[in-house]
């Protein structure tokens, strides 16, 4: 297969994905809208910058902007990102016409989605089926969020031929933003899934009470609250530990832990490998997403495959994995209070701990495991082709 992305090429996210075709021979093409290098082999790889794309620096992962801007510079993205996608997708229609893929997958819906459906009103003659993927606060927060990107939402589901998400919910949503009942849909997590050969428990759990929250700096993740709820936890077991996953250096975090007196219990650590993550998870007995916005998180996944009991904001997508009470706890991500007892509830249980991993185990290997899943997509990717 012939296979053009178009996707921010330095997401980890989005490197799982396009290296398994990649990987297996595909003739793979990207359309990074990101400055980025890859580890696996492209046919071509050019930069098509929208939504200010082109100021960000290569190096700069997802989720490790500073969090005293973030908020601002979603605004900001939000409200004038759309004005940039008329030129660009000028340069991706011209890219698709000289490749001729046998698909076109967007890897996300803003801005890359966007930018495909944009430049597939400028392509003329057969046109090749273009899929989407929904990642998680697609439909949550960005796409109302403005009267452009509500626009670009729907123009994005009128042109796609079939839509991939990462939780069933989004593709209820989808309806709602215009999609044709008759199109074609996929559900499975958004990186392709858990890797068992790099996120598996071990042998006998945690037995420390390490708490660790994976989600980073971004708009939808709580982290304040969750800092918040760290000395109502010490309160009862001074013994606890925290791990913040890419917090390391980042000035709002250094002024929680010194403002609420928790550095003794806090561990902010820098951006690891997927290995390195695995062995972090592996250490701790809790994860905690306190996301308001959220499909299917892989961390949080990637997690429950270590064995870490999940601790997470009460969504709908997110009842899609965790039942209440069974093999996880749902919370309200706005009030620390409930994070707490939530955390303490956990630390206390260690039956419910114990169930919940055995639980956890069987659903990340029957629904979310890495090589079942991307073998659906390659199934899926077929399925859009026309017939010979």
């Amino acid at each position: 297969m012939k296979i053009l992305f178009v996707a921010d090429g330095r997401s980890p996210i989005s490197q799982n994905w396009i290296r398994y075709f990649a990987q297996r021979g595909d003739e793979v093409y990207l359309a990074s809208t990101f400055a980025c290098d890859v580890d696996f082999p492209v046919k071509r790889l050019v930069f098509t910058p929208v939504a200010f794309s082109a100021v960000k620096k290569q190096t700069t992962r997802p989720g490790s902007a500073s969090a005293q801007t973030l908020g601002l510079r979603t605004l900001i993205r939000q409200w004038l990102g759309p004005l940039t996608i008329p030129r660009s997708a000028q340069k991706l229609s011209e890219f698709i016409q000289e490749v001729q893929p046998d698909i076109v997958h967007a890897l996300r819906v803003p801005y890359e989605g966007m930018l495909t459906a944009q430049a597939y009103q400028k392509l003329s003659g057969t046109k090749p089926p273009f899929l989407a993927s929904i990642w998680g606060n697609d439909f949550t927060l960005h796409a109302p969020s403005t009267p452009l990107m509500k626009y670009y939402t729907r123009l994005t589901m009128k042109t796609v031929t079939a839509l991939h998400a990462d939780c069933a919910r989004d593709i209820r949503l989808a309806h709602e933003w215009g999609l044709s009942v008759d199109k074609l849909t996929l559900v499975t997590p958004g990186n392709g899934g858990v890797r068992s050969d790099v996120f598996y428990p071990n042998p006998e759990p945690a037995k420390n009470p390490v708490i660790i929250n994976p989600r980073g700096f971004r708009a939808y993740v709580r982290n304040e609250e969750f800092f918040k709820a760290i000395p109502l936890v010490l309160a009862k077991r001074a013994d606890a530990k925290f791990i913040c996953s890419s917090m390391a250096g980042v000035a709002q975090a250094i002024q929680w832990t010194k403002e609420l007196g928790i550095e003794d219990a806090v561990q902010l650590n820098p951006q690891l490998s997927h290995a390195q993550m695995a062995d972090v998870f592996r250490s701790a007995q809790i994860v905690v997403s306190p996301a308001i916005h959220d499909g299917t998180p892989n961390s949080l996944l990637e997690g429950m495959a270590c064995g870490c009991f999940p601790i997470a904001g009460d969504l709908e997508s997110i009842r899609e994995w965790i039942t209440h009470g069974e093999n996880g706890l749902l919370v309200n991500p706005n009030d620390s209070q409930s994070i707490a007892d939530a955390i303490l509830l956990a630390l206390e249980n260690k039956d419910l701990r114990r169930n919940a991993a055995g639980l956890n185990t069987n659903m990340i290997s029957t629904r979310a495991e890495y090589g079942m899943n991307m073998k659906k997509v390659a199934g899926f990717y077929e399925s859009l082709l026309p017939t010979p």
